[in-house]
């Protein structure tokens, strides 16, 4: 397994990182880039400067590298796209998210052509945002059991039920939803995908407040009607499409970058706060915190290629990828515990605190931290699929 970049994506990498840079100079740079990414990233991930800034790289031709020519691609290996994503979520910036990246990649592959042709242009112009439909009050990690239903009308659908843990729904253009339209066929094999607009007026959006702020929503649907040409593939092949999704999501979403960065910033705060008159960087126990996160983040890089290498294969990386979320993951929660031990009081600061060093970074991440292993399927779901995938063993 070569972990090294070829000569031409290291060129790729420094062009992307001069991008950054000129971008980085523009008036309006505090609206795009969050030097505190988690404690900036409900705001910058929605506001319309976050828009904008995808314009900028639709223009540029950063979007969708990886998909067809066909459909305004560049046929470039999935390398690109993730090395786009990395340089990004290192600065704090926005990155393209699911719509190029998940649900793209499914429409690419299972949507009509009037799916196609409506909604692939607006994702490669960065047009568009998406939710998505998947969890319910009663169907989280066991998501094949979801119950809101879709009943089958003249030449559509009437949807009605409730999701929960929506992101982004309160500031999304198009709804991604699954539904149930079998009731009575096994539960993996009575799903449909919908796209709904989620503007309609049997949609509601009630925000939920999480710790510190509003990141999520509760979604009711009363008697809403989709047409049959937004069904996404076949009806009641929606598990599959889901899976895809899911299984691309945890190796584009979850890169190596915020760790390595959170990682070093540590480290540079370590020189800078004292502790009963001594820099935290002398302390005996910091040191050894420090030496052991060092070694683990850079066990997480090795995960990351080793599903980079796989999907490069046009491969679909499930047990790699749930090594690596699994793994990583859980490494992002320890860093945050790690370094609220290690900064003590100084930690606790929220971003308000002016004087602070760690500028609210380490509390948010102890609290934000927490999601990372619940967020693409649980910590559970991904040693079932690395049970089931890697050491094949039946569940």
């Amino acid at each position: 397994m070569n972990f090294n970049f070829t000569k031409e994506e290291e060129l790729f990498i420094e062009k992307v990182k001069d991008f950054i840079a000129d971008e980085k100079k523009k008036p309006n740079a505090d609206d795009v880039f969050a030097p505190n990414r988690e404690a900036d990233a409900q705001t910058k991930i929605d506001s319309p400067a976050r828009r904008e800034f995808m314009k900028i790289l639709s223009s540029k031709g950063y979007l969708g590298m990886s998909w067809p020519k066909e459909y305004g691609g560049q046929e470039k290996p999935g390398i690109y796209d993730y090395i786009l994503n990395e340089e990004l979520c290192r600065v704090g910036a926005p990155s393209p998210g699911k719509g190029v990246g998940s649900i793209g990649q499914t429409i690419i592959h299972h949507g009509s052509k009037k799916i196609k042709d409506e909604f692939l242009p607006q994702i490669l112009a960065g047009e568009i945002d998406f939710a998505l439909g998947y969890s319910e009050p009663g169907a989280g990690s066991d998501l094949a059991s979801l119950k809101l239903k879709a009943e089958k009308k003249k030449d559509g659908w009437l949807i009605n039920g409730q999701k929960i843990w929506t992101s982004s729904a309160h500031v999304a253009d198009w709804y991604w939803l699954a539904a149930r339209t079998d009731s009575d066929a096994p539960k993996h094999r009575g799903i449909s995908v919908f796209l709904v607009k989620m503007d309609h007026p049997g949609i509601e959006v009630h925000p939920i407040q999480t710790v510190g702020e509003h990141a999520t929503n509760s979604v009711f649907l009363t008697d809403v009607f989709i047409p049959d040409d937004y069904v996404v593939g076949e009806v009641n092949k929606g598990w599959t499409y889901i899976c895809e999704a899911l299984n691309y999501e945890r190796f584009t979403f979850y890169t190596i970058a915020p760790l390595e960065q959170k990682f070093k910033e540590l480290v540079e705060l370590t020189n800078q706060v004292s502790k009963d008159g001594m820099k935290l960087n002398i302390i005996p126990e910091v040191r050894k915190k420090i030496i052991h996160l060092y070694a683990d983040v850079q066990k997480a890089k090795v995960l990351q290629r080793k599903v980079l290498s796989v999907a490069i294969q046009d491969e679909v990386p499930q047990a790699e990828a749930a090594v690596f979320k699994l793994f990583s993951t859980k490494l992002h929660q320890r860093l945050a515990n790690e370094a609220m031990d290690i900064l003590g009081r100084e930690g606790l600061f929220r971003k308000e605190y002016k004087n602070s060093h760690a500028k609210g970074k380490w509390e948010w991440s102890y609290r934000s931290t927490l999601v990372d292993t619940i967020g693409a399927g649980t910590t559970e779901i991904q040693k079932n699929t690395i049970a089931k995938k890697s050491l094949k063993i039946p569940l």
